[in-house]
C-alpha cells in the first residue's frame, strides 16, 4: 500500500504547474495581444502623449511670451507714469512761478492804483482846502471890514483898499502863527 501511495503520489500532477500544452496555448494569444499592443496601442498612446507634451510646451511658451509681454507692458506703463508725474511736477512748478509773477504784478498794479488814488485824494483835499481858505478869507475879510467900519466909524467900501487891508492882516496873522510854532 505504501508503494501504491508512492506511485500515486509520483503520478499526481502539481496543481501549481500547468501542463505544457496549456503553456503553449497561453503563450500564443499572449504574444498576439502583445504584438497588437506593441504595433497599434503603444504608437497611438505615444502619439497622444507627444501631442499632450507639445500642447503643454506650447502653453508654457505662450505663458512665457505672455509674461514677457506683460512685463514689457508694465515697464512701459511705469515709464509713462514716471514721465506723466515728471510733467505734472513741471506744470505745478510752472504754475507756482506764473502764480507768483501774477501775484507780484497784481500787487504792483494795486500799489500803483493805491498811489494814484492817494495822489488824487491829496489833490482833491488840497483843492478843497484852498477853496475853503479862499472862502474863509472872503468871509473873514467881510466880517473884519464890517467890524472895522463899526469901530472906526467910517465906511470901508473901497474894494481895493479893503482887500489890501484884509490881505495884510491875514499875512500878519499867518506870520505870527508860524513864529509861535
Amino acid at each position: 500500500m505504501l508503494e501504491a501511495l508512492t506511485i500515486a503520489a509520483e503520478e499526481t500532477v502539481n496543481p501549481l504547474l500547468p501542463a505544457w500544452y496549456d503553456i503553449v496555448y497561453s503563450i500564443i494569444p499572449f504574444l498576439l495581444v502583445l504584438f497588437v499592443f506593441w504595433k497599434v496601442v503603444l504608437p497611438r498612446m505615444q502619439a497622444t502623449l507627444d501631442e499632450r507634451s507639445a500642447k503643454i510646451e506650447g502653453g508654457i511658451k505662450q505663458a512665457e511670451s505672455a509674461q514677457a509681454e506683460a512685463k514689457a507692458a508694465l515697464e512701459e506703463y511705469n515709464k509713462l507714469l514716471a514721465e506723466a508725474r515728471a510733467e505734472a511736477s513741471k506744470i505745478r512748478e510752472q504754475a507756482r512761478v506764473d502764480g507768483g509773477a501774477i501775484l507780484a504784478d497784481l500787487k504792483e498794479q494795486a500799489s500803483a492804483e493805491a498811489a494814484r488814488i492817494t495822489a488824487t485824494a491829496q489833490q482833491q483835499i488840497e483843492a478843497e482846502r484852498q477853496a475853503a481858505l479862499v472862502s474863509l478869507r472872503a468871509e473873514v475879510g467881510t466880517l473884519a471890514l464890517d467890524l472895522a467900519s463899526g469901530v472906526i466909524g467910517e465906511s470901508l467900501t473901497d474894494d481895493k483898499k479893503a482887500t489890501a487891508i484884509v490881505d495884510r492882516f491875514l499875512a500878519d496873522l499867518e506870520a505870527s502863527e508860524k513864529a509861535a510854532k
